[in-house]
């Protein structure tokens, strides 16, 4: 008996070795998260996204942000590193080119190239002869480890989200990134631009946890950022130059706070409406905010014993002035990664980073 209680002390001391001492790949930040607005008033709970008709992509995963084109057709980057095009019906699918990245977000610049923001290649531009370059994947010196949202300027600007410094995605793998840099809470994410008439990348604004959507306002004059990891949408100025949104500055406004899930993609609706995706609902991770430990402990454990998050579709809309004019929701999780939404002709396409379709509905 006395051998098996010191074999079973060791193995406990091994275990709150590794518990405690084990590396781990982020060195994570205290903050204070706001309490959680719940599903309630605007956000009260409904099932106005259930029920999506969908688009299959034929075997291909991962419509992270669906763009329509002016010739009618719908684009989106899948994880293959494909970009697909298709009718509005899904119909006539086809590869329209491929980064062998992982395309993100998508906009088309004035001379008909598409521009995309991959998380593996940086900003790239796709010509219409379908030939790929790159246009930025450093700024400063440094790399642009996951450039996700962009938004092309009528002057020809290109302004795009560069997510996160600390880490980019692995074998394609956004989502290990993503939930590595929330984890951390560094705030290394930023907002860069790209001027192709003097080929330079300058840094409008950082001090951001994982810059996600970038939208320009109709004036041109502002940018709308999403930041997942803080819950919150920013209206920024383009002519910011490297502002650190942690300090108070006129040029650096909340205009979305405290928000029930993690803002994903931006998209001009009708009417002037914003789209806004979820990716998914508020969870434990608000009580590690003050207790950088745990998100340690936590990232020790297998994988098998975290709790599964929640499914949960989500997308709503808002003016310019930041309120809230529609709001969806499928709490039965058929749609459970929804990263924004994208509306065209009567029809608003649900953009989903782990699905193996484009789900719709009528508008």
């Amino acid at each position: 008996m006395k051998k098996i209680a010191k074999v079973s002390m060791f193995a406990a001391l091994i275990v709150a070795a590794y518990l405690g001492l084990w590396p781990v790949p982020i060195v994570p930040v205290s903050w204070t998260a706001p309490t959680p607005p719940g599903y309630t008033g605007i956000h009260a709970v409904n099932q106005r996204l259930a029920g999506l008709r969908q688009i299959a992509l034929g075997g291909e995963v991962g419509p992270e942000h669906v763009l329509a084109g002016r010739d009618g057709k719908l684009y989106t980057g899948v994880f293959s590193g494909k970009i697909l095009r298709m009718n509005a019906d899904g119909g006539a699918l086809e590869t329209y080119a491929d980064t062998g990245g992982r395309p993100l977000g998508l906009d088309f610049d004035g001379a008909g190239n598409l521009i995309v923001a991959d998380a593996v290649k940086g900003l790239l531009s796709v010509a219409p002869d379908r030939s790929v370059s790159v246009l930025a994947d450093q700024v400063g010196g440094e790399a642009i480890r996951f450039a996700d949202g962009v938004a092309v300027a009528a002057n020809g600007k290109i302004y795009f989200s560069d997510a996160s410094q600390r880490f980019g995605p692995v074998q394609r793998d956004t989502m290990e990134a993503a939930m590595l840099d929330v984890l951390e809470q560094s705030s290394t994410g930023r907002v860069l631009e790209y001027d192709p008439a003097r080929k330079a990348t300058r840094v409008v604004a950082g001090g951001l946890s994982f810059s996600n959507g970038v939208l320009l306002s109709g004036d041109q004059r502002w940018l709308y950022v999403s930041e997942s990891g803080k819950y919150r949408v920013w209206k920024i100025a383009v002519d910011a130059a490297g502002v650190d949104v942690r300090v108070a500055s006129p040029q650096a406004q909340v205009l979305l706070d405290n928000l029930p899930g993690y803002p994903d993609n931006l998209v001009r609706g009708a009417g002037g409406r914003i789209w806004l995706g979820l990716s998914g609902p508020r969870n434990d991770l608000d009580k590690m905010a003050d207790k950088p430990y745990l998100r340690k402990l936590m990232l020790r454990l297998p994988r098998a014993l975290w709790p599964e998050p929640k499914p949960y579709g989500h997308v709503l809309a808002f003016t310019e002035d930041g309120r809230i004019v529609a709001d969806l929701q499928d709490p039965g999780g058929a749609s459970p990664v929804t990263t924004g939404a994208t509306e065209v002709a009567g029809r608003l396409y649900i953009h989903n980073v782990g699905a193996g379709s484009i789900g719709w509905l009528q508008r």
